[in-house]
């Protein structure tokens, strides 16, 4: 999971929109994509040979070097070299190469982020029996498959779900809320427990938090692009969702100025705010926010999202690998991949990072099953989509995350927002041609 949360790789996201893509808009989209059908070879289990380039984003990648000794002992033949760059410019260096045809063999990209990436002139497909999709969340895995064709393995996940003060609810006699009806009385039950305010809202306003937005559509029935990849954001569902936003401010549980980011787990911590709408990693951060060891488990509890009408949906997000078009060595690179994408080796992950696997079966491991904190996460994993795979999404949920600061601060409806956003997203249309 990130080491500074979603708002530290902002720079990242935000970037991509301008950037242009390298092979989605190519006039031989259909004819690459045949071309991947018919190129995902099977790789075998003879030893990997020969050096493997790796590219990767720093933070969850910093301990590749420990987690993979177990794979440079099996492949002794096999040499591989790690590039760790900042997050801030990792896909702006990475797209440069591949454009100047210096990529690496293998680079790590970001679920929630890497549609622009996924085309034959850019990524090889996985090979066939490389590994077993189904081992994988589900959403996370369609992260990377366009047209039938998976071109990216998950490597670690997140997702969202309720982070709340635990002590405070049990002082008002409430439970999480299950439904988004149930959502601001308990906000307002933790202020009457002492709390300023109940929920410790994100408010970049940015594309984080049109991403939230996208969330609360599903939750409400709602869907980003139609099957023939229209947009459809002008729709019922994301009104409701613009308004469900909305509530959290105009009920007075959140603040649409403050807590800033750095100021959300101090907030938290202090009982300014009682809950956080966040990830994972935010769990592993609160006893060093608290200054005292142990402060967690005794003030804190998780629970998955509360549903709207179509249930408790959320999006899925972590990391992910693949393998470059111009690699010079894809046998190994593809095993090094395959090596990654293992439960033993996501484990060896967390035990060293605290990435959560996006194998399933990793979850069972005591190292993480005997967390209880995590277990809303599980759930919630369980339950999400992948934002729409097209070069265009990081500009749109941008515009939502900015027409959802009108309605949450009163200075547009959300009809008149939603209608907005679409006239948006079909000027930009998909990327694709």
């Amino acid at each position: 999971m990130p080491n500074l949360s979603r708002r530290g790789a902002l720079k990242l996201t935000a970037g991509l929109a301008v950037l242009g893509t390298l092979g989605l808009t190519g006039c031989g989209r259909e004819d690459d994509t045949a071309a991947a059908k018919a190129s995902a070879e099977p790789v075998g289990d003879s030893p990997a040979t020969g050096t493997v380039d790796v590219w990767a984003a720093q933070g969850d990648a910093d301990v590749l070097e420990q987690v993979i000794k177990p794979f440079r002992t099996a492949n002794p033949d096999a040499t591989v070299k790690f590039t760790l760059i900042p997050n801030a410019d990792y896909y702006t260096k990475l797209q440069s190469a591949i454009a100047a045809g210096k990529g690496p063999d293998v680079a790590q990209f970001f679920p929630e982020s890497q549609a622009q990436f996924l085309d034959a002139s850019i990524l090889r497909p996985v090979p066939d029996g490389l590994v077993d999709p189904n081992s994988f969340f589900d959403s996370l895995w369609d992260a990377g498959v366009v047209d039938d064709v998976a071109y990216t393995v998950p490597w670690y996940a997140y997702t969202y779900a309720l982070v709340y003060r635990s002590d405070l609810a049990k002082k008002a006699g409430v439970e999480a809320p299950t439904t988004w009806d149930e959502m601001v009385p308990f906000f307002k039950a933790l202020q009457g427990a002492g709390a300023r305010r109940g929920l410790g809202a994100d408010n970049g306003w940015d594309i984080f938090n049109g991403q939230d937005v996208a969330m609360y559509a599903w939750q409400a029935g709602g869907s980003l692009l139609t099957a023939d990849g229209k947009w459809t954001l002008d729709t019922p569902a994301m009104v409701d969702a613009l308004k469900y936003n909305a509530s959290f401010f105009t009920s007075g549980s959140a603040d649409t100025a403050t807590p800033t980011f750095l100021d959300a787990q101090p907030y938290f911590v202090s009982g300014k705010t009682a809950t956080m709408i966040t990830g994972p990693w935010v769990v592993g951060q609160l006893d060093t926010a608290a200054k005292k060891d142990g402060w967690t488990a005794s003030h804190v509890a998780t629970a998955p999202l509360p549903a709207g009408s179509s249930g408790s949906v959320s999006f899925s997000a972590g990391g992910s690998w693949g393998v470059l078009a111009g690699s010079g060595n894809a046998d190994a690179s593809w095993k090094l991949v395959r090596y990654i994408s293992q439960p033993s080796t996501q484990v060896a992950q967390y035990k060293a990072y605290s990435s959560l696997p996006a194998a399933i079966s990793a979850w069972d491991d005591p190292a993480i099953k005997d967390q209880p904190l995590l277990a809303a996460f599980l759930t919630q994993l369980k339950n999400t989509r992948a934002f729409p795979q097209v070069s265009t999404w990081q500009q749109v949920a941008t515009r939502i995350g900015k027409e959802m600061e009108a309605v949450a601060k009163g200075t547009a409806t959300a009809e008149k927002a939603a209608a907005n956003i679409q006239s948006y997203a079909e000027s930009l249309g998909t990327g694709a041609k």
